[in-house]
């Protein structure tokens, strides 16, 4: 790899179906009145309707309300809520997996999907759509960063597609059948290079022995590649080890390598948060990062879509001297039971799942799992998500004020990676300090 480390967002979703009961700028630290650095290039634009963007908005308060839920279970595995771990997912990734998956599914499984993803009653129509603009669209908005989707669907030998939902996933997700025998020892092999060649080689292992399933009927798989670097990059030398507080949760003293940087940022507040916002190259991508103002707790509550909301709004470009921890953390998270809180617990039962318009098979959702990791250092981002769902067999079928604004992140904190124009997000992490 060269000098100088590749800034990468990968999410990757994996969807395994099987048959029911069968077999570079200068930083700005030295500057006196740090100057904000606009890029000449003009972004292209990704053009919404009225409905689409109300899409968009059901969008994300899905993806807040995966987070909370996510954040709620995830801290109580082997690491206790005294070491709570930092957290990453993916949402549009999911939304893009369960989207192609849900033009096979019909009745109350459908409305329940549909409903989860905040879609309602727009339906698999409003989802195809959204999926489909963003796959073409969101490419092209900036030269300098570099994002990519793709989707595919392996078939086992010997089962059949609906054509209809075959015609669906070419046109709305560029995704064709191919069909192998998933008993031939290669299949897996092939899933992962898939993986890795859609991923710059971030990801290459989606499957393994314990997760592959020979007799499953279909994998779906969905990826998202991004690759970005700071408009305002942080100098390696302004980098200094400083003490992060995780307030009263441990009375273990840590440290972090924190970035540091003066300049012009838009910033804004609330009672509960300091938000600032960091753009990616042409700033058509971001990192929103919402800083809790008080340390009682370390683990920032999760806004609402109306708070979001509320906080963008309030955003003003004003000088802000900036710490933020240089990071890297990882997450593997079982999605069934969220999922199945988050209100669509049918597709999950072999009784209840109606996926007729998938195959000529009854078929249910027996796998879902999220594996994600972020790195954060001066340069940029680098970050990947793994999504998996896996169809198991069953046994039964205004003007700034003239001041410097601290925004130190020495404590837990929330971050967010969105598309600015539609405001559709990609990442949606925690960083604990752990």
């Amino acid at each position: 790899m060269k000098k100088g480390m590749k800034r990468v967002a990968i999410a990757l979703t994996m969807m395994a179906m099987t048959m029911t009961g069968c077999a570079g700028c200068s930083s700005d630290n030295d500057s006196q009145e740090p100057t904000l650095i606009i890029d000449p290039v003009v972004p292209a634009t990704i053009e919404l309707t009225r409905a689409e963007r109300e899409m968009v908005g059901h969008s994300n308060e899905f993806a807040f309300n995966l987070f909370r839920t996510t954040t709620k279970t995830a801290y109580e595995g082997e690491n206790g809520l005294n070491q709570p771990k930092s957290i990453i997912v993916s949402p549009i990734s999911i939304t893009f997996a369960l989207g192609m998956l849900n033009n096979g599914a019909v009745g109350e499984t459908q409305a329940q999907i549909n409903k989860v993803l905040g879609f309602g009653e727009t339906g698999a129509d409003g989802i195809n759509a959204f999926c489909n603009k963003m796959q073409s669209a969101a490419p092209t908005l900036d030269p300098k960063t570099k994002v990519m989707i793709a989707n595919n669907i392996y078939l086992n030998k010997g089962y059949e597609l609906k054509s209809d939902f075959v015609q669906i996933a070419k046109d709305f997700y560029n995704a064709t059948p191919e069909s192998s025998d998933f008993h031939d020892g290669k299949t897996m092999g092939v899933i992962n290079q898939w993986a890795a060649d859609h991923t710059e080689q971030m990801i290459k292992e989606v499957l393994n022995p314990s997760t592959f399933n020979p007799d499953a009927v279909s994998y779906l798989l969905n990826a998202i590649y991004f690759k970005g670097s700071w408009t305002k990059k942080f100098d390696k030398a302004e980098t200094k080890k400083e003490v992060f507080d995780h307030a009263g949760l441990t009375k273990e003293l840590t440290y972090a390598d924190m970035m540091h940087q003066t300049a012009t940022f838009e910033y804004g507040e609330n009672d509960n948060y300091q938000a600032l916002r960091l753009p990616y190259g042409n700033d058509s991508y971001q990192m929103t990062v919402l800083l809790p103002k008080t340390q009682k707790n370390a683990l920032p509550t999760v806004p609402t879509t109306e708070e979001w909301q509320q906080l963008n709004q309030q955003m003003n470009t004003v000088v802000v001297d900036v710490k933020l921890p240089r990071f890297e953390s990882n997450t593997d998270i079982d999605l069934q039971d969220i999922m199945s809180a988050l209100g669509m617990p049918d597709a999950f039962n072999p009784a209840k799942a109606d996926f007729s318009n998938f195959c000529y098979a009854p078929t249910y959702i027996g796998l879902m799992k999220q594996v994600a990791k972020i790195k954060l250092d001066e340069e940029g981002s680098e970050a990947a998500a793994v999504t998996v769902i896996g169809m198991f067999k069953s046994a039964v079928p205004d003007e700034p004020e003239p001041k410097i604004y601290n925004f130190h992140a020495n404590h837990p904190f929330l971050y967010v990676i969105s598309e600015k124009q539609t405001g559709a997000i990609f990442f949606i992490g925690l960083y604990t300090g752990y």
